[in-house]
């Protein structure tokens, strides 16, 4: 397989820097539960990678809930502020940001969560998310019309690094298929860490998958080789 040569890395967060989507799988479980329904592993595919409030209209209509999404958001909010004060980090994910930065390649983050949800689950990594250039916040941003798999994300990511690369100079970092989606669409390459349950088909998109960040190759890339 013939990879593309990059300049710059795009992150997700959840699932891929952060072990966040367990915790977000118990709120949804529970919040399902609340109403005597079953949060399956179809609808949890649906939703994952999405911005807060796809995530609450899809969990509302495929769950079938008695609220409205703003209902739903209201709740599903306070249980987040409330469990996810301190994640913790994804197997290799401080060792490869950390490569990546000490050889001055330009990194930034790309997540579907809200500014004030980004800050809460990274304020106990601070030394780590620092050295991202930026960090885009999908649920919050004005200038992201579209959450993943829209490749509004990406795109607005890309361009606020100072040298503006081309999307195909872009090589995105995913956990989630809405995401892989999103970054193919932009016209990126889309590097795939998915969790156990996401099948093959959902997996096909990706231009390579692997079972952790500790198996990221960067040299296939055009990116300075770990040492």
């Amino acid at each position: 397989m013939q990879f593309k040569k990059v300049t710059h890395v795009i992150f997700d967060m959840d699932g891929l820097l952060i072990e966040s989507e367990s915790v977000y799988d118990k709120i949804i479980n529970d919040i399902a539960a609340m109403f005597g329904r079953e949060y399956t592993k179809e609808v949890r595919l649906k939703i994952l990678g999405t911005p807060e409030k796809d995530t609450a209209r899809i969990a509302v209509t495929e769950l079938k809930l008695p609220l409205s999404p703003e209902e739903f958001l209201k709740i599903y909010k306070e249980k987040v502020n409330k469990e996810l004060q301190n994640p913790v980090l994804m197997p290799g994910a401080k060792e490869l940001v950390k490569h990546f930065y000490k050889n001055e390649i330009p990194i930034a983050v790309a997540t579907s969560s809200s500014q004030d949800s980004m800050e809460l689950k990274t304020q106990h990594h601070q030394d780590l998310f620092k050295l991202f250039h930026h960090i885009v916040c999908g649920s919050t941003d004005p200038e992201v019309k579209n959450g993943k798999p829209a490749p509004d994300i990406f795109l607005v990511c890309a361009a606020r690094f100072p040298d503006k690369p081309h999307p195909s100079q872009c090589l995105v970092l995913e956990d989630a298929p809405n995401g892989v989606r999103g970054a193919i669409a932009a016209g990126m390459q889309a590097v795939m860490v998915p969790s156990p349950d996401v099948g093959e088909e959902l997996r096909k998109p990706a231009t390579l998958v692997l079972e952790s960040l500790n198996d990221f190759k960067p040299e296939l890339f055009g990116l300075p080789p770990r040492e």
